[in-house]
């Protein structure tokens, strides 16, 4: 490939970012392809490996994890399970944290008249809108949260999913605002209907009294937003998918299985009835992510490319167990 061949004449070391969707090709393999054209060491950063791929995404995956001589992952569960299933080498495997912002924790209270939620309780949920972020839990909890704290407001942030859009137009977001009608929420929803800016979302996020999560596919483990909330330091409300059990052990979260509105607003009633509790879990959230800020995760990333391009070689790969599955991150 052209692209290849160019890097091989200005850098030393390769960053491939993979992600099933990012890549073309069958599955994303011209990812594998573009790996196998280098004359340069490369890692790969793994967005996405999925619990129940296809074959054509099993070998894509498979196939690229032969070309690089270190692999990335965010999470401890990501690790044990893309060393067990694809049968990567510890010692060429690394877990670099999800990079956050480094933001300064502060009272909600003083960021919410510049966004015109002033005397709110303010629940928030941000990013790319569609059907796998599982709003619909959140809004079908609103009644029983409204009815104990009238001055809830649930504030989704965040664009209908560009790919969405090429197939089905609006017509999801379209069901979410039926949703909130039928329910009689129009009061107490509010959709930020476009993408934000950094300032913009920070402003959000620290205008939030909590942060809500609630995804329907618990083999999710990886969540940006979740990561950005909990540097805010917000209380997050969650589904207990595979990213969110990890990062919100040890009382840095609340998590709520999915299916039962009455479950999820029993949790968020709880944490919006005590501030103390809010103040605590927000805390040990934002404690947690520091070592996640992005100057701590860059030099990570320097670490691992700079030993990659010093010492190039074959990467360490033993072979791939024919019947194994894999797992989403």
């Amino acid at each position: 490939m052209q692209a290849a061949r160019a890097l091989d004449r200005c850098v030393d070391v390769a960053s491939i970012q993979h992600g099933y969707d990012i890549w073309g090709g069958p599955d994303g393999a011209l990812a594998a392809d573009f790996a196998r054209s280098l004359r340069l060491p490369a890692v790969a950063t793994l967005h996405t490996v999925l619990q129940h791929p296809t074959d054509g995404q099993r070998r894509t995956l498979g196939d690229l994890l032969t070309q690089v001589v270190a692999t990335i992952v965010m999470s401890q569960s990501a690790a044990a399970l893309v060393t067990n299933q694809y049968g990567v080498d510890p010692r060429r495997l690394e877990v670099i944290p999800h990079g956050v912002p480094d933001l300064p924790m502060v009272d909600p209270e003083t960021m919410k008249p510049g966004l015109d939620v002033t005397g709110r309780a303010v629940i928030l949920s941000f990013g790319l809108v569609g059907p796998d972020k599982g709003y619909e839990l959140a809004i079908d909890a609103l009644p029983k949260v409204v009815a104990a704290n009238p001055t809830a407001l649930y504030v989704v942030v965040g664009a209908t999913h560009p790919d969405l859009i090429v197939s089905d137009g609006e017509a999801y977001r379209d069901t979410l605002v039926a949703r909130v009608r039928q329910h009689g929420m129009q009061n107490h929803v509010r959709f930020i209907d476009r993408f934000v800016g950094r300032v913009e979302l920070t402003r959000w996020l620290q205008a939030a009294d909590v942060f809500v999560t609630p995804y329907p596919n618990l083999d999710q483990s990886v969540s940006g937003t979740l990561t950005y909330a909990m540097a805010a330091g917000r209380t997050v409300v969650s589904t207990p998918y595979a990213y969110a059990r990890e990062l919100l052990a040890d009382g840095r979260g609340v998590l709520v299985n999915p299916g039962s509105p009455t479950l999820f607003a029993a949790a968020l009633n709880e944490v919006l009835g005590d501030a103390d509790l809010r103040s605590a879990i927000g805390r040990r959230a934002y404690d947690h992510t520091r070592p996640m800020v992005w100057s701590a995760v860059g030099a990570e990333y320097q670490r691992v490319l700079g030993q990659a391009a010093i010492g190039g070689g074959a990467p360490v790969i033993s072979p791939q167990p024919a019947t194994q599955a894999a797992i989403h991150v």
